[in-house]
């Protein structure tokens, strides 16, 4: 981890951005008080699917099943 000031890390970004690239974590400074982070974005790994049904164990449904939203609003509309 690197601990910079902002006039600093101003004058070398393209250097620090290469370092976090890398891995590294950079804190910046200022009056020696720490005020922001700058660390690498993890990358999502995609696994390759084998079969559509494996494709449908990693979707998660969310909310209420479409036929009970239907019947709901069914018996909304008759009263």
């Amino acid at each position: 981890m690197l601990k910079t000031g902002v006039k600093e890390a101003r004058q070398h970004f393209t250097e620090y951005l290469a370092k976090v690239m890398a891995g590294e974590e950079i804190i910046i400074t200022k009056h020696a008080e720490p005020i922001a982070r700058i660390s690498p974005v993890k990358k999502r790994t995609r696994k390759a699917l084998t079969s559509h049904k494996d494709l449908r164990l990693t979707l998660a449904a969310k909310g209420k099943p479409l036929a009970e939203i239907v019947i709901d609003s069914r018996k909304e509309e008759r009263y």
